[in-house]
């Protein structure tokens, strides 16, 4: 092994700028997820709306989910210290998954039970309380779609933000949020139009399901995050190809690469060097190598080179599937 680099600014430190920019999207959204769920909850109660009462659980979970982020964007920030070497940059996506985990319960289960339970027709809902929960469902769309657009403009000032699963969560959480309101005030329209329940009912587990389904496909890509993910197939193909056109790599053995955060990436790389190096100038390239694919990708803050020799491997490794068995 030739040694490591640790070169640049800690991750958490490079982020900084650009974190600040989510964690406003995030502080937006949960303004206005804790105003909103106030507002529907005494909306959905006043008028014992399943509806209502399911956005407002929707919004609840947001805010507790929001909160999730606001942690994961402070404690992944942190230095490495001797128990954590490649730093926190696993925070976002440990919290990320609990933010997904809540959406799930919090909101679609809850919201799912709320449309069965409609359906039993035990609910005594009033037309003016109908009509004071369209006028919520109003001001909550207009609120929603608020937030969403400050989470539209972060994305796309992070070049798509795909990458950012705090951001990714917000987005994901105001979209289903604008359609879950849609849906509410569809449903309790259904019901002022044919004076049945049903409709609302039916909006009310659709939202459920909605959600489920958002929550489902956030916490897998945390958990893909979480357990260990390479990176993005062009930018570890773009790796290698700069390590082959080195003048002093020959081939490059093997490549490896692994997330270990928004701003950090660990690249461990196996390389044969052309001959006729002493062990100075080898150690003079290694550095180099380091360098240059830091500078050129600056979230690789972790590189390994392993300088092996790869003719004698092979020669070893075909000595070894030729000689005789113990039989």
């Amino acid at each position: 092994m030739a040694g490591s680099d640790r070169a640049g600014t800690p991750g958490g430190e490079r982020g900084q700028g650009r974190d600040d920019g989510t964690r406003g999207a995030v502080l937006v959204a949960l303004a206005a997820n804790v105003l909103i769920a106030a507002a529907k909850a005494a909306a959905g109660l006043f008028a014992s709306s399943p509806a209502l009462l399911s956005e407002a659980a929707h919004s609840v979970a947001d805010s507790f989910n929001e909160v999730f982020l606001l942690i994961s964007l402070r404690r992944s920030r942190r230095r490495p210290d001797l128990e954590h070497p490649f730093g926190y940059g696993m925070e976002r996506y440990f919290w990320s998954l609990l933010a997904a985990v809540g959406i799930f319960v919090l909101g679609g289960c809850f919201s799912f039970y709320q449309g069965v339970h409609a359906l039993r027709g035990s609910e005594n809902e009033s037309r003016t309380g109908l009509i004071a929960g369209l006028i919520v469902l109003g001001v909550s769309l207009l609120a929603e779609g608020t937030s969403l657009l400050r989470a539209v403009v972060q994305t796309r000032r992070r070049g798509g933000g795909a990458d950012d699963p705090a951001l990714r969560t917000v987005l994901a959480e105001d979209s289903t949020a604008v359609v879950g309101v849609l849906l509410a005030a569809g449903g309790i329209v259904a019901h002022l139009v044919t004076g049945s329940a049903a409709g609302e009912a039916a909006a009310s587990m659709a939202i459920g399901l909605l959600l489920m389904f958002v929550a489902s496909r956030l916490g897998r890509a945390a958990h893909g995050q979480l357990i260990g993910a390479s990176v993005d197939p062009k930018l570890r193909r773009s790796i290698g190809a700069m390590l082959a056109e080195q003048p002093e790599v020959d081939t490059v053995e093997e490549l490896l690469t692994m997330r270990l955060g928004l701003y950090s990436t660990l690249v461990a790389a196996r390389i044969d060097l052309v001959g006729g190096l002493d062990s100075e100038r080898v150690e003079e390239v290694s550095v180099r190598i380091r360098r240059a694919l830091h500078e050129r990708w600056p979230t690789a803050d972790r590189v390994f080179l392993d300088i092996t020799d790869a003719s004698s491997e092979r020669a070893a490794r075909a000595r070894g599937s030729t000689a005789p068995g113990p039989f």
